[in-house]
């Protein structure tokens, strides 16, 4: 049904104003008494196979949503009726920020994929504090953490601390966000230097709770393979507890959509389809050369069962979807996890 009858008429629109639409859709419906359960009905699948023990987490199946879909944390609850193992809420950062000015989101049709300059938009700390305090526990939540836009880069560990010491007691696990291509004065966030300080400070502030939580490290998918070999050496140094690979991608190539409306998008991450095989690869090379030392969440281009199985044979303990979960609907969380228990 989403696909034959709500995504034409969704695709119809704006993208963003789609998505603020579809949130109040899936709030409103939520609440109507059996619908809930519908939901669960036709999307969830409960199965004691799918279960993955990760971090010392055990999530219900391997199959999460990505952040970016739920920045504030207001439809977590809502979205665990459509069977995914886990959320990852934000990016968060301290301060509530406006992003990029719009028009900020755009699809690639033809591509199967969708080029965003978001700019970290989320209403701030606070508001998710006071969002993740209404958890039913249905499933397992990740913070994804980031500095705010105007933040001056010797008070960057600052933000990503703050952070981190006020979302400690309501999510699982958390994600260190420094590879997002929409936000200025990035640069920093890649030095490898800088990340030991970063992911060292931020750990040191977990010893100081009484249940340590686990932290994993956000790469592009656009590093080359010298990057990818500090990226190794930076986990075993820190011992982080795992990578999720992959962010949006800045690259251009290979794509069905013409010049002319790349030109007029102009620049920002790309997700979907044309980064499938991309992150696939950076999965394969951390896994392999690494010899499977650390966990990896694969994600970027998972639209079907299959480009799970490509994830996960590839090196991934889990995986995300986002892009794929807007192209092909609620029914694809199921597909995956269905095929996994044929295995």
């Amino acid at each position: 049904m989403y696909k034959l009858l709500l995504r034409p008429l969704f695709f119809l629109f704006d993208p963003e104003r789609i998505h603020h639409f579809t949130f109040f859709l899936i709030k409103f419906t939520s609440k109507i008494p059996g619908l809930a359960a519908i939901f669960r009905s036709l999307y969830a699948l409960e199965n004691v196979k799918l279960e993955r023990y990760l971090f010392g987490l055990t999530f219900k199946n391997p199959v999460g949503l990505a952040a970016g879909f739920d920045k504030n944390a207001v439809l977590y609850n809502e979205l665990a009726n459509f069977g995914f193992g886990f959320i990852e809420i934000g990016t968060v950062t301290p301060k509530g920020q406006a992003g990029n000015p719009k028009k900020r989101l755009f699809r690639l049709k033809d591509d199967q994929g969708i080029i965003n300059r978001m700019g970290f938009n989320n209403e701030g700390l606070e508001a998710a504090i006071s969002q993740l305090k209404k958890n039913k526990g249905k499933l397992i939540i990740g913070g994804n953490i980031g500095k705010n836009t105007s933040t001056k880069p010797e008070d960057y560990t600052k933000d990503y601390l703050e952070c981190f010491n006020a979302l400690h007691p309501y999510v699982d696990y958390f994600v260190l966000n420094v590879s997002c291509p929409n936000v200025g004065s990035h640069a920093k966030l890649n030095d490898k230097d800088y990340l030991e300080e970063l992911i060292g400070a931020v750990q040191n502030a977990n010893t100081a709770f009484k249940k340590q939580k686990p932290i994993l490290l956000k790469i592009a998918p656009d590093l080359n393979n010298g990057q990818l070999d500090e990226i190794i050496a930076l986990v075993a140094e820190t011992n982080l507890d795992g990578v999720i690979a992959s962010n949006t991608s800045m690259d251009r190539s290979d794509l069905k959509a013409s010049k002319e409306l790349l030109e007029s998008i102009g620049h920002g991450g790309l997700s979907g389809q044309p980064i499938k095989d991309k992150s696939t690869q950076v999965i394969k090379y951390l896994s392999d050369k690494s010899n499977k030392s650390f966990p990896i969440i694969g994600v970027g281009g998972i639209h079907s069962a299959k480009d799970a199985l490509e994830k996960i044979d590839a090196g991934a303990d889990l995986v995300q979807v986002y892009t794929g979960f807007i192209y092909e609907g609620p029914s694809l969380i199921k597909q995956i996890n269905k095929t996994l228990l044929k295995r």
